[in-house]
């Protein structure tokens, strides 16, 4: 069975951080890519980053890029989300992705319809 779990969401101050973490099992991970996406309020699901577990490739949204870190961690299984310098609009509910091969692999890599495989999301809550 395929899971991608998420953990790590909180309430935090604005300026604190958080890392988020999504374990995957019931595929192979080194040959998918996982990509973070949130939704906030009223909003639209947003992609944020994307690494690819083949090459090490990662990508960013603007919003984000400076204060995010996706990293990848093979061995267990688990991509990290580092978040830092953390503003009130970052509040959402994050779900990590899976998909085959590389980060964008179908369609660009902050489209949600090129994943396989989703989690059930962590609330990250930025208080000002």
């Amino acid at each position: 069975e395929v899971q991608l779990v998420e953990s790590g969401g909180d309430l935090v101050q604005a300026g604190g951080s958080l890392r988020l973490s999504c374990t995957a099992s019931g595929f192979t991970f080194d040959d998918y890519a996982i990509g973070w996406f949130r939704r906030a309020p009223g909003k639209e699901r947003e992609g944020v980053s994307c690494i690819s577990n083949s090459d090490g490739s990662t990508y960013y949204t603007d919003s984000v890029k400076g204060r995010f870190t996706i990293s990848s961690d093979n061995a267990k299984n688990t991509v990290y989300l580092q978040m830092n310098s953390l503003k009130p609009e970052d509040t959402a509910v994050y779900y990590c992705a899976a998909v085959p091969f590389v980060c964008g692999y179908r369609y660009g890599w902050y489209l949600s319809p090129g994943y396989d495989y989703w989690g059930q999301g962590t609330q990250v809550t930025v208080s000002s």
